[in-house]
């Protein structure tokens, strides 16, 4: 009994480790309409270049060189790199069904199927979306080929791939009956998905023409980017908008995915209306939108292959899932379909991913394949009825408001009847008081009547006697200066008293252009009347040649350097001590140079000896005919 036992358990291991090191073996029986490659099923080999045919990959010595696949799905990885696959089929040659292999990732680039003859060949079939669609074997969005029935027992169909970006390497065996009932089928289910797509978006636009909120507008766009990434993913882009341009293939999925990002931002500020709800997630959602635009702009400029990286779109999602759950937190009512529509889209996208990387455990079938398109329909779905919710609340809101304001109206009307009455019996007492107390009012009118009267008799007489004082107060003036004037011109007075006579510059000026031209204008050099102010103060420009003649010219101070005024001065002394004052007293009165004083008192003394006679009897203003009617050479 014990010897039963270990010859088991050694066949048992035995068993264990021939399955474990032999590639499983797949049947083609008419009893299976389809099969999903997976694990020990698939062997690979990784070619660091690209260099290597058929003949060397399927020789014997190549032969332990690959490896066998021990994830759900095999997965390209390296970009740089080629792989190669292979399967076993065992083909039966009485079998009543026609077999196609099928490919579901639509972004490979390039597939080369070689498969087996009977004559130990193999022949060559090029797959891939850098081919054009109308060399496809069927008129289908997967890549797919006839296995050939005439072939018999267990043969190895080899595959070498490369692609610009990782990739799913799900490989299907189906009855070319099945293929045609399922590819009917997924195509139905396209037709409705997309069909959604714009029935929300034509739903969304007339909401839009309704409300006027841009917040359909962003909704509109991201459906219809959404559309666009699913077509492109599915292989429909590729099969009906661009199917001569290959080379759109390669990142037209990331553009409609940017603009998915941008849109579903927007529309989430937007709808759950963040920037009042929740302004540091409105600033951060701008922030996200500012930095997603930047590296979509370096994935354009810079490396489209960079587009690859879907899994940053998990930021903005989860950014705009939080921020919905917050404003829901706070009582944001229309937030929570926001929700639950983006915990469908949370879903589908964690179920891509773990396919993605190949920690889905479950096998990869059109159900999680599809998983996110999905989720995508029921996203849409909650969406639209948190839109049609914000509304009805907006409506609610909108009807209750209407109902605050008629019953404020109402009370309003009240407390106006209430006010008009009481107005009008304040009104009725008020007039009464005002007729009882017109006939006094009347008797003190008569009384100020009579007031005012005199009052302006007493006014106009004031009048009068201030126009008398105004006239004294003039002449008393006048004498005051005349006095002032006098007392200076003909006594011995010091520069402060002189001074305020003549205070400055402009005062000297304007005296000494008085005096020069007492007697009009004539230019000096062409004798023309007529003049206009020129550069210097108080200086005249001649209209007919322009000469301009200053104040000073023609008169003693001409180009002298000393204050005027302090020349005024000096000649007023030496007029008023008919010469006999000295230079050195000049100096020390006026703080000049005493050679400065001698030089100027010499040309006053000359001027005063050549008008003697003139300036004899002009009294106070002789000092001024010794300025004007001086004559420079």
């Amino acid at each position: 009994m014990y010897k039963l036992y270990c010859g088991l358990l050694c066949l048992v291991l035995s068993a264990f480790t021939l399955s474990s090191i032999a590639q499983t073996v797949v049947p083609v029986a008419d009893t299976a309409k389809q099969h999903v490659f997976r694990y020990g099923e698939i062997e690979y080999f990784k070619e660091a270049g690209n260099t290597l045919n058929i003949k060397t990959v399927s020789s014997a010595e190549f032969n332990s060189k690959f490896k066998k696949n021990n994830e759900p799905t095999p997965q390209l990885r390296d970009v740089n790199a080629t792989y190669w696959y292979r399967i076993r089929l065992d083909q039966n040659t009485l079998t009543k069904n026609n077999w196609i292999l099928e490919f579901f990732d639509q972004t490979i680039d390039s597939i080369t199927v070689y498969s087996p003859t009977k004559k130990n060949n193999y022949t060559t079939t090029l797959l891939g979306s850098n081919r054009p669609f109308s060399e496809r074997l069927y008129n289908h969005k997967n890549f797919s080929l006839n296995l050939d029935n005439d072939i018999d027992g267990i043969n190895t169909y080899y595959f070498r791939i490369r692609s610009h970006q990782s990739a799913n390497i799900i490989i299907v065996l189906r009855s070319v009956s099945w293929f045609i009932s399922y590819a009917l089928d997924e195509y139905f289910c396209f037709g409705i998905f997309y069909g959604m797509i714009l029935v929300f978006g034509l739903y969304n636009f007339m909401m839009f023409i309704a409300m006027r909120q841009r917040q359909y507008l962003y909704y509109i766009a991201y459906n219809l980017s959404i559309g666009l990434y699913e077509m492109c993913t599915d292989g429909i882009a590729y099969q009906y908008l661009w199917q001569m341009a290959p080379h759109w293939n390669h990142y037209a999925y990331g553009i409609a995915l940017f603009f998915a990002s941008i849109f579903a931002m927007l529309f989430a500020q937007s709808l759950l209306n963040l920037k009042e709800n929740a302004p540091r997630f409105n600033r951060l959602i701008t922030g996200l939108i500012i930095i997603r635009t930047l590296f979509f702009l370096l994935c354009l400029t810079v490396n489209k292959n960079w587009f690859s990286y879907k899994i940053i779109e998990f930021i903005p999602l989860s950014v705009a899932f939080v921020s919905g759950c917050y404003v829901l937190y706070k009582g944001y009512r229309p937030a929570r379909f926001f929700v639950i529509g983006y915990s469908f889209l949370f879903i589908g996208f964690i179920i891509k991913t773990l396919i993605a990387l190949n920690i889905w455990w479950l096998p990869v079938t059109a159900l999680n394949f599809y998983s996110l398109s999905f989720c995508f329909i029921m996203e849409m779905l909650f969406i639209t009825f948190a839109i049609g919710d914000r509304v009805r609340l907006l409506k609610r809101d909108k009807d209750q408001t209407q109902q605050r304001m008629i019953k404020q109206l109402q009370q309003n009307e009240e407390l106006k009847d209430l006010l008009n009455k009481n107005l009008e019996e304040q009104v009725a007492e008020r007039t009464k008081e005002l007729v009882e107390k017109n006939s006094l009012i009347e008797s003190q009118n008569d009384e100020l009547l009579s007031v005012n009267t005199l009052l302006q008799q007493q006014a106009e007489e004031i009048s009068r006697m201030n126009v008398l004082l105004e006239k004294d107060n003039l002449s008393l003036h006048n004498d005051i200066e005349k006095v002032t004037y006098d007392r200076v011109m003909s006594a011995e007075v010091d520069f402060e008293e002189f001074s305020k006579i003549y205070p400055d510059n402009e005062t000297c000026f304007k005296f000494l252009s008085d005096l020069k031209w007492e007697k009009g204008y004539a230019c000096k050099k062409c004798g023309n009347t007529n003049y206009s102010s020129g550069h210097l103060p108080y200086s005249r420009r001649c209209s007919k040649c322009g000469y301009e003649e200053s104040v000073i010219a023609y008169t003693i101070l001409h180009g002298t350097r000393i204050p005027i005024n302090k020349a005024f001065y000096m000649i007023f002394l030496m007029y008023s001590t008919k010469g006999k004052i000295s230079s050195h007293k000049l100096s020390e009165i006026l703080s000049i140079r005493q050679s400065t004083c001698w030089s100027y008192t010499s040309r006053i003394k000359k001027a005063m000896e050549s008008r003697k006679k003139e300036i004899k009897n002009a009294g106070s203003k002789g000092w001024s005919k010794l300025v004007i009617e001086n004559n420079t050479d």
